[in-house]
């Protein structure tokens, strides 16, 4: 049987629930997510969310500085359109029960890395994501949305140029069923799984930039992702991401010796761009033959720091740390990606009645290196718009792009397939924090070859897996094609950024 509906999201993060939560107003509505409801990368989010709402502040510095971060590929129209809509979506916010933190009635504002006034925006303090998933998720849970747990999404069906609908898979029985839609929506999150060392839950594999690309729709600037700079690194301890906020409030960064390194990389010290404190950290342990630096809070005040960052403190402290008496052992890790499915301001895919929008779509506001912040913010300023887009247009799409690119065929037989590990392990040695041609030609030729002999996917896990080398190759061959090191792509052979690679890179499969 096919279900129909008005609408279908793919994923139940805050783009996909804010979504869902507006389109029912106007139709009926299915959310489908791999997993719980509640497993997404949003939860996670400590950092908050920015908007220039402070009295000193205007949106026109917070597009200055958006503009600034992404290194000479931000969008300026896309990023105007986020900045200006921002107080509009924090209300919006407010009034689906987010409790921002406030004191005698007026928001608090924090500061992050890279921008020049106090904007941002938290919940619970530094658990701001989880904060928005619980208000989103549960007036979900008790609207008219149908929200369909555990299945995973095997294909878009495209009929006549135009997304009808998808097909997904119950991962708890495997029958494959047909749900169809006027409108598609892709809020499926980013691809950190494709890293060894990630800040992202096990969910986000990159399906939505994998299904949408098989169906003919266009993804770009897939070599831009963000390695957050300080994740914790203990022994036999989860991954856990230690929010760039603690250096807003004035952490230092301090290697193995003791020496607090920053201003020797940057003017602005522990509070430059993410790209910049993720190599200066990685400079730092190769030239001290350690895995870790240590971010140093004790010269605050303690009870500040466990208000302020409840959820690092209990975490940390659960695992034998306290952090305002010892520093924080800390690396970097693969935290979000700035490419994905390209859209236009409406957040219309190239392929017909396909949207998307969050981390899987890539509207040019980050350009090549995300302002912090601004990803909570893009989710609700861009879902908010393809709902109005859904609306106000009839299977719409974006522009194709002149020139887009195809994957390059190798001619090599398949290697078999990979377990996750491998694919990470050669991700964040070859296409990771630095790279160069070198190891690039090896990721590409390796995943290619991994891919030609990957066998048909039958579950969830195999699924993942191709979804994983598909997405890995996207990003290893556009990191292979820029001859440049700009934002966060950095390459050891082009050390510079080059006035001839101010541009983007969109690869659509072959017709």
């Amino acid at each position: 049987m096919t279900q129909r509906y008005d609408y279908i999201v793919i994923g139940s993060g805050i783009a996909g629930l804010y979504a869902a939560l507006l389109a029912r107003r106007h139709g009926s509505v299915c959310v489908l997510t791999k997993g719980g409801i509640d497993e997404c990368n949003t939860r996670y989010a400590q950092g908050g969310i920015a908007a220039a709402v402070g009295s000193d502040d205007d949106s026109a510095l917070h597009l200055q500085d958006t503009i600034a971060a992404g290194a000479g590929l931000v969008d300026a129209e896309a990023a105007r359109i986020l900045v200006e809509a921002a107080a509009d979506r924090i209300h919006d916010l407010v009034d689906f029960g987010v409790p921002f933190d406030s004191t005698d009635g007026e928001v608090q504002l924090g500061r992050e890395a890279a921008h020049s006034r106090n904007r941002i925006l938290h919940a619970g303090g530094d658990s701001t994501g989880a904060h928005i998933e619980l208000s989103l998720g549960g007036l979900a849970r008790m609207s008219r949305i149908t929200i369909k747990e555990y299945v995973q999404v095997e294909e878009l069906v495209v009929e006549h140029g135009r997304c009808t609908g998808v097909l997904a898979m119950d991962t708890r029985t495997s029958a494959t069923e047909r749900f169809d839609a006027a409108a598609v929506v892709l809020a499926t999150g980013g691809c950190g799984q494709l890293f060894r060392v990630s800040t992202n839950p096990d969910v986000t594999t990159g399906d939505g930039i994998a299904l949408a690309y098989r169906a003919g729709a266009e993804v770009e600037d897939m070599e831009f992702i963000q390695f957050h700079p300080t994740a914790l690194r203990m022994p036999g301890v989860p991954i856990f991401l230690i929010s760039e906020a603690v250096r807003g409030e004035g952490g230092v960064l301090r290697n193995a010796g003791g020496e607090g390194f920053m201003p020797r990389y940057s003017e602005q010290a522990e509070l430059a761009p993410r790209d910049v404190v993720a190599r200066s950290i990685v400079s730092e342990m190769a030239a001290t033959g350690t895995d870790r630096v240590y971010l140093d809070v004790r010269h605050l005040d303690a009870g500040r720091i466990r208000a302020r960052f409840p959820q690092i403190y209990r975490y940390c402290f659960g695992h034998g740390l306290d952090i305002t008496r010892e520093p924080v052992p800390v690396s970097p890790a693969a935290h979000y990606l700035m490419g994905g499915v390209r859209t236009n301001t409406w957040g219309e895919t190239t392929v017909r009645g396909l949207y998307a929008c969050g981390e899987v779509a890539c509207t040019g506001v980050h350009g090549a290196n995300r302002l912090a912040s601004n990803s909570l913010l893009e989710t609700v300023v861009f879902a908010k718009r393809v709902v109005q887009r859904s609306l106000a247009a009839s299977g719409e799409a974006a522009p194709p792009t002149d020139g887009a690119l195809e994957l390059p065929a190798y001619g090599q037989e398949g290697a078999g397939a990979p377990d996750r590990p491998s694919l990470q392990d050669l991700m964040w040695d070859t296409v990771g924090i630095v790279r160069d041609g070198d190891g690039l030609r090896q990721a590409t030729r390796q995943l290619a070859a991994w891919r030609a002999g990957l066998p048909l996917a039958h579950d969830r896990p195999s699924h993942e897996l191709s979804n994983l080398l598909l997405v890995g190759r996207l990003m290893a061959e556009a990191a292979l094609l820029r001859e440049e090191s700009r934002g966060a792509h950095f390459r050891t052979d082009f050390p510079e950024p080059r006035d001839g690679w101010r541009r983007r890179l969109v690869f659509r499969r072959a017709a």
